[in-house]
């Protein structure tokens, strides 16, 4: 027998009173109490109406449930349904007075309450990072839920909910991405989700990422536009992350064009959302200059570290190899595993670094737009992971922050710089000397993101 009812019905109290002595003194008979909130009554008595096609309105209601049968429930009525049902089969019947059965249904509420608070207490113990995914049907989100959801980026111990975010044409894609992960079965992964209603974007957000895209084609449109397309794409992020995601969020620019620029005019349009919680990767020309590097040098590019990317991400950038260190290098000079040799001394050709980089620099230009999407994922993962545990102590990471003076760089641009990730947070790393030529480099890129920047914000002064 199943029944439920109102918390604080006494007529609940009497039927419950009366079913347990039932089941205490019949070896078949078995009740499942299911108690309600008084506020969640009237929703909760419709919905399992509707779903059975019963007919009823009070408190409590009882129903049989065949399972043995697998039959679905048969409803039995209200309390006294129930008494006569007891009275006609079992001879037993229920004497409590109006007194007793008010004392036990204010009882009955109280207990409620208190379990309902324990229950939530319990549950506040875990609290699973919000991490909400733009653009989500992307193939570098499809790469990226693996990394986040096997524990090596926020640790075994932390659960994550994936909330992943696009427009109602990819509800589809977003859906088969959905299953796929719950299939998976990741032991940390609490819940992913999708969504494509736009005033659920950001609820409750740790961290977000954004993956949108807005490709330059020369042949198709101008530069101008495309600013326009990125300016009003943040302008509604910037507002959704203020008005829905936690204080502290933590904001990622990452994709295939204008990453400065985004998380620039996310910072612009959103000022309660902390500076240095947004940033831009850079991490994949790091991923790409290092390989190339040890390709040449006939060695595990895990040796090959502090390589700086400068300047706009996803623009005109630098790579620079003067601070560069190769670790494990085989050559005539022997030392322990953490002696680390210049790399710049290590390759004499200097034409062919410069030449390389160079080519380099193209060929990812060139394969961004039909990448498949592992190495920005990994980048977004590697940066993630920094950020919240630390970044390999002494090394130089790349990453876009937004510029207050630092290397004589104009301030109030997105601008990729060195820095490295401690307790939490990024600091760049200003100690590091960078010669007159590099400085003169440093000015050029500048100029296209301060022209960027104007653009946008000209735009968004027009469009208001």
């Amino acid at each position: 027998l199943a029944f439920t009812g109102k918390a604080n019905c006494p007529y609940y109290a009497k039927a419950e009173l009366l079913a347990d002595y039932l089941q205490a003194s019949l070896p078949d008979f078995r009740v499942h109490k299911i108690l309600q909130h008084p506020d969640k009554w009237e929703q909760w008595l419709h919905d399992i109406c509707e779903m059975n096609g019963w007919e009823h309105r009070q408190s409590p209601i009882i129903w049989r449930e065949l399972l043995d049968r697998g039959g679905k429930g048969r409803l039995l009525g209200g309390v006294n349904d129930f008494l006569e049902h007891a009275q006609r089969y079992y001879g037993i019947t229920s004497v409590m007075l109006d007194e007793e059965m008010l004392d036990i249904a204010e009882e009955n509420l109280k207990t409620y309450i208190e379990i309902e608070k324990e229950e939530e207490e319990i549950k506040s113990l875990v609290k699973p990072l919000q991490i909400w995914i733009t653009s989500a049907s992307s193939p570098v989100c499809y790469q990226l839920i693996p990394l986040l959801a096997n524990g090596e980026v926020f640790g075994m111990t932390t659960d994550i909910s994936i909330h992943l975010f696009d427009t109602d044409k990819f509800k589809e894609i977003l859906c088969g991405i959905v299953m796929e992960a719950e299939d998976m079965a990741f032991p940390l992964l609490r819940s992913i989700s999708e969504h494509t209603e736009i005033h659920e974007a950001f609820v409750q957000a740790d961290i977000v990422i954004v993956l949108d895209d807005v490709l330059l084609n020369h042949e198709v449109q101008s530069l101008e536009n495309c600013i326009r397309e990125v300016s009003k794409i943040c302008q509604v992020y910037a507002s959704l992350i203020e008005k829905n995601a936690k204080s502290e969020v933590r904001v990622i620019s990452s994709g295939k064009s204008f990453v400065n620029l985004k998380a620039m005019l996310i910072m612009t349009y959103g000022p309660s959302i902390k500076p240095e919680n947004v940033i831009a990767v850079a991490t994949s020309w790091e991923s790409v200059a290092k390989a190339m590097l040890a390709r040449k040098l006939n060695m595990n590019a895990a040796g090959v570290k502090d390589v700086i990317v400068w300047g706009n991400i996803t623009g005109r950038n630098y790579i620079d190899l003067s601070h560069a260190k190769l670790y494990g290098y085989d050559c005539a000079i022997w030392g322990p595993a953490d002696f680390p040799r210049p790399l710049l001394n290590m390759i004499h050709d200097s034409e062919w670094v410069h030449s390389e980089l160079q080519s380099a620099q193209s060929s990812l230009s060139s394969q961004v737009n039909r990448c498949v999407g592992m190495l920005p994922a990994h980048a977004v993962a590697t940066v993630l992971r920094y950020w919240y545990h630390g970044s390999p102590p002494g090394e130089v990471v790349s990453v876009g922050v937004l510029t207050t003076g630092q290397f004589c760089v104009p301030e109030g641009i997105v601008f990729s710089m060195p820095v490295r990730f401690q307790n939490g947070n990024w600091e760049v790393m200003t100690e590091l000397e960078i010669n007159e030529t590099t400085q003169e480099v440093l000015g050029c890129l500048a100029h296209e993101l301060i022209q960027e920047k104007q653009i946008a914000l000209k735009e968004t002064e027009e469009m208001h």
